[in-house]
């Protein structure tokens, strides 16, 4: 069983197939995209995606733009946005828009693996909370 499922996104076709690869090899799976409009017909299709690895600059949709539909669309969905250029006003945005973290490029490969970790942890707790919700209400509902 892997670790956890992570979406690969950035226009940097080199970038993502390294990253994968990379990752693969500590036991994560990973899907990978090359923009934000096929980020979001990935999470689409593969609805086991815990954690998405956004470029904040890509051409098109954009990095924040994505990060605010994947939000929109996917809520439980943690992501963690990645930028090579310093950028405080992206990184403030995106961290307002919900990023579970903002990391600059490059990115050592044992900080990258404990930000992951640490998102798909919030997300399965998230999980768990709303599980255990609606069991409560469920139970409720018979007594």
């Amino acid at each position: 069983m892997s670790i956890a499922n992570v979406l690969l996104v950035d226009d940097e076709v080199s970038f993502v197939e390294t990253f994968s690869e990379r990752l693969e090899l500590r036991n994560f799976e990973t899907s990978t995209a090359f923009s934000g409009e096929e980020a979001l017909q990935v999470l689409e299709r593969n609805g086991s995606i815990e954690v998405v690895i956004l470029d904040v600059k890509m051409p098109g949709m954009g990095g924040i733009e994505t990060l605010t539909e994947i939000h929109r669309k996917y809520p439980l969905v943690e992501v963690i946005m990645l930028s090579g250029h310093v950028d405080v006003a992206s990184a403030i945005e995106g961290m307002k828009q919900g990023a579970f973290d903002y990391l600059m490029k490059p990115v050592e490969m044992d900080q990258i693996i404990a930000k992951v970790t640490e998102a798909v942890s919030k997300k399965r707790q998230h999980e768990e909370k709303i599980i255990q919700a609606r069991i409560k209400e469920i139970t409720s509902r018979r007594a």
